[in-house]
């Protein structure tokens, strides 16, 4: 469960190279672990996140072979 504090997933091998999401006044947010409170922060709100959610696990966003 997402909350106020930032989270990195946990495939994420510790290194700074990834996303970091927290979940704020009913928003997903999302920003760039590597530039950490620099870093420009994406918001969505529930039905947009459930949208990108529901096509990565889809294979709707992957990469063309």
């Amino acid at each position: 469960m997402l909350s106020d504090q930032w989270k990195k997933s946990t495939k994420s091998g510790g290194g700074n190279g990834c996303v970091e999401m927290r979940y704020a006044d009913e928003t997903i947010e999302v920003r760039d672990s590597k530039l950490g409170e620099q870093s420009p922060v994406l918001r969505f709100n529930r039905t947009e996140w459930a949208a990108f959610l529901g096509g990565a696990s889809e294979g709707e966003f992957d990469l063309p072979e």
